[in-house]
């Protein structure tokens, strides 16, 4: 049965993991990306360097036992030599030191070479080894190119974005960005000027097409040629006026001579009555 308070903890890890990396900056993130990769081909270089490094201490020694081994065989040659001259002169004690010395030249050679089989085997696997890991080192290399390549790409999509947010959020701001409602617009305005001027326009339509109108029109189209009617009267009468004076200047009478006025007795006698002007008074 497993114990609820270790599920519940690692739940509360792996959520606070997933907050973290949800919030986390991407630029950080690629930054710690970058890090382990180095850190990583660090490591592989390291180990790789103390293989190489076996593999050439190997060498050294295999260097220095086959000089011992050399050294021990001549001096084993030697003491063989020293003892056959011994022997020669009859000199058997002299002889038999020089083949004890020998054999103790001899064992230490059989060490030597016995060490310099054992470092032969360590050496090839050492070699073997530092092949393997040069080889490691070098996909590491190769490896750690191509990812700070990505990790290089990353950072400009990274800008790219952060600038595409940036471009967001202001298009964003900007679109909250309302008129205040206290302030009439242009558009408003425009429409109320453009309502008016047209119910004006309207109205002055609805006047002129009016009976009024009409009746007004024939009235003083009537006014009109009474008054045309008038004035050619006017200018009749005064061109008749004006015959009519020149006319009477051409028909007056010729002066004739008076008749002798008839005295009062006459005029009686006529039965005629004088006036005071001596007129005749009919």
């Amino acid at each position: 049965m497993s114990n609820p308070l270790s599920k519940g903890w690692k739940y509360l890890l792996a959520s606070f993991d997933a907050k973290i990396d949800e919030n986390a900056d991407p630029k950080v993130q690629i930054q710690q990306a970058a890090d382990a990769a180095k850190k990583q081909h660090q490591q592989i270089t390291e180990q790789a360097a103390a293989v190489i490094g076996n593999q050439k201490q190997l060498e050294m020694k295999l260097d220095r036992l086959l000089r011992s081994q050399q050294e021990h065989q001549d001096q084993t040659r030697t003491a063989l030599q020293a003892a056959d001259r011994a022997t020669a002169e009859g000199n058997e004690a002299k002889a038999q030191e020089y083949t004890n010395t020998a054999e103790i030249f001899a064992s230490q050679l059989v060490a030597v070479e016995q060490q310099l089989e054992e470092t032969k085997q360590l050496h090839a696997q050492a070699t073997q080894n530092a092949e393997q890991a040069t080889r490691q080192q070098l996909e590491s290399e190769a490896r750690l190119r191509e990812q700070l390549a990505q990790i290089d790409q990353l950072r400009a999509q990274a800008d790219q974005a952060a600038m595409q947010e940036t471009a967001t959020k202001a298009m964003d701001s900007m679109q909250e960005l309302r008129p205040d409602g206290n302030v009439p617009t242009l558009d408003a305005v425009r429409e109320k000027i453009e309502r008016r001027y047209a119910e004006a326009l309207g109205a002055q339509e609805l006047t002129q097409n009016s009976v009024g109108d009409r009746i007004a029109e024939i009235t003083s189209a009537g006014t009109d040629m009474k008054a045309a009617a008038r004035l050619a009267e006017i200018r009749a009468s005064m061109a008749g006026g004006k015959e009519l004076t020149e006319g009477k200047a051409e028909e007056q009478p010729e002066l004739v001579e008076a008749e002798p006025v008839e005295n009062d007795d006459d005029a009686a006698g006529k039965g005629e009555t004088p006036g005071p002007d001596g007129v005749d008074k009919q």
